[in-house]
């Protein structure tokens, strides 16, 4: 069941039988770079990601990392949501689609009716962006969504320097 619809897409809640969608997204050479190696590399790791990541979320605060697909023909693409970080002050999005389907306005299209969800459906005000300081990508797309970069932010004393994005 959707919990989103734009124009081209389907957003919805992740279950475990996204258990092979997960294990090539999270796989993918730029999830890799930009996000990090989440140890996810066989359908049980993938089952573990999910009930420890956006299902446990989902129980926890009602919302999390929703699976994206295309409507025309229900290909997962990507995800996209919400999530809570003990560090963070404020909920922040996350995104990532797999290779093939970038560069088409869905990452945009995802996060724009995801960002409308959590400030109009959740009461998430503001809602924040944390990215890696060498994905132009990604911030070109917070900068289109209208997040304004604040400054860099570490999510523990040991972690990279992201950059930090937050709804004007």
């Amino acid at each position: 069941m959707a919990l989103l619809q734009t124009e081209r897409l389907r957003i919805s809640a992740l279950g475990l039988g996204d258990a092979d969608f997960i294990l090539r997204l999270v796989n993918d050479p730029d999830w890799l770079r930009f996000i990090g190696d989440r140890g996810v590399h066989d359908i049980d790791s993938a089952c573990r990601y999910l009930r420890e990541g956006p299902l446990a979320m989902y129980d926890r605060h009602g919302f999390g990392l929703y699976r994206v697909d295309r409507r025309s023909d229900g290909v997962a693409i990507g995800m996209c949501g919400l999530l809570l970080r003990p560090t963070l002050p404020h909920a922040d999005i996350g995104y990532a689609l797999l290779p093939e389907h970038r560069g088409q306005g869905y990452a945009r299209e995802a996060a724009r009716a995801v960002l409308e969800y959590g400030n109009t459906v959740l009461g998430l005000q503001p809602i924040a962006a944390i990215t890696a300081l060498d994905n132009t990508r990604s911030i070109s797309l917070l900068q289109q969504l209208g997040l304004q970069h604040r400054g860099e932010i570490r999510l523990g004393a040991e972690d990279e320097v992201l950059g930090w994005f937050v709804q004007a």
